[in-house]
């Protein structure tokens, strides 16, 4: 809530105070202060943008970012480094031993388009500690290839993404790292709603089945399988059909009981939604439907009432989405 994340801002200013007492924290009701508010084109509230050397021109959005600890690591990868630089096999496992989440960039040398990629990066993905070394012996040590990203969890490896110069781009980049902020599959809840939203995701998938069936663990599994080779692109979220709270997003996605297990892709800018063809959710299905709606084959879902008996009986027609087009067109 704004209320909260008042509170974590306030926190973050105080303890930035003796640190870094250059760095001014200020908070704005626009509610009062309309011309602030269309001066820097504020849409959605609470809204924090980081203005740099006293310019009030294109200030930085500052998004998803909710605790006290981390808006001082937003704010401190602003105005210094944003990442550690490691050179022994023991700063490497200090940093990913230090936190659930680290992400390392193993490099050939440190000035290259990749290295710049790699420290954009670090700045909008202050939830985790980012390292990089050009060390050989810190490479052996890992095997990892050089010019790669490994993101570790729990002190393990868990993804590597090989840099290509020119190729990766800070938005992409950014984007995958941050699904690694939530689980593969991602129970859909009140807890998980927002920091579902707070990854920079568009393209969300949504599972939707009762958790107690006989057949969920094998289409779980399934489901697990395909996240993994759409990380990054698709957000995969399990909703709870027997779950009396998720009923909001059951008529949202008009999704009834006799529907389930059903599958759906939602694409967050557009609002556009899409069902999966195929009843089956087996891993076949899920990759195939995943992989059309990416090369913009998938036919959008307008999901609609059904046409009431009595829709033509009055001078002014009753229409739905399955009589519009034919009445109208």
């Amino acid at each position: 809530t704004s209320q909260n994340l008042s509170e974590e801002f306030a926190e973050a200013a105080r303890q930035l105070k003796k640190e870094a007492p250059r760095i001014q924290f200020g908070k704005i009701d626009v509610t009062h202060q309309h011309d602030l508010r269309k001066e820097f084109n504020i849409q959605a509230f609470p809204a924090v943008k980081f203005f740099v050397n006293g310019s009030r021109e294109d200030p930085i959005d500052c998004k998803g970012v909710r605790k006290a600890s981390t808006f001082i690591t937003w704010v401190k990868r602003r105005t210094g480094p944003s990442t550690v630089l490691i050179n022994s096999t023991d700063q490497a496992e200090a940093i990913i031993k230090a936190d659930d989440l680290a992400v390392i960039g193993f490099f050939r040398e440190l000035h290259n388009d990749s290295v710049e990629v790699f420290c954009e990066t670090a700045r909008d993905v202050p939830e985790m500690p980012f390292g990089m070394t050009a060390s050989e012996d810190v490479c052996a040590n890992y095997g990892v290839q050089r010019n790669s990203l490994v993101v570790f969890r729990k002190g393990k490896p868990v993804h590597n993404e090989v840099l290509e110069d020119g190729r990766q781009n800070k938005v992409g980049l950014t984007r995958l790292i941050k699904t690694f902020t939530l689980d593969l599959v991602t129970e859909y809840n009140i807890e998980t709603s927002v920091k579902i939203f707070d990854v920079p995701v568009e393209n969300h998938i949504l599972l939707f089945t009762p958790m107690n069936s006989e057949t969920f663990n094998e289409i779980y599994e399934n489901y697990q399988s395909a996240a993994a080779e759409f990380r990054g692109k698709i957000l995969f979220v399990l909703v709870d059909t027997n779950e009396a709270r998720n009923g909001r997003i059951f008529e949202y996605f008009r999704i009834r009981d006799i529907d389930v297990p059903a599958v759906r892709i939602l694409n967050l800018t557009s609002d556009a939604r899409y069902k999966m063809p195929a009843d089956e959710v087996t891993v076949e299905n899920l990759k195939g439907f995943c992989q059309s709606y990416l090369n913009g084959k998938a036919k959008q879902h307008l999901s609609s009432e059904e046409i009431p008996r009595d829709w033509d009986k009055m001078p002014v027609k009753v229409l739905v989405g399955k009589n519009f087009n034919s009445i109208i067109f």
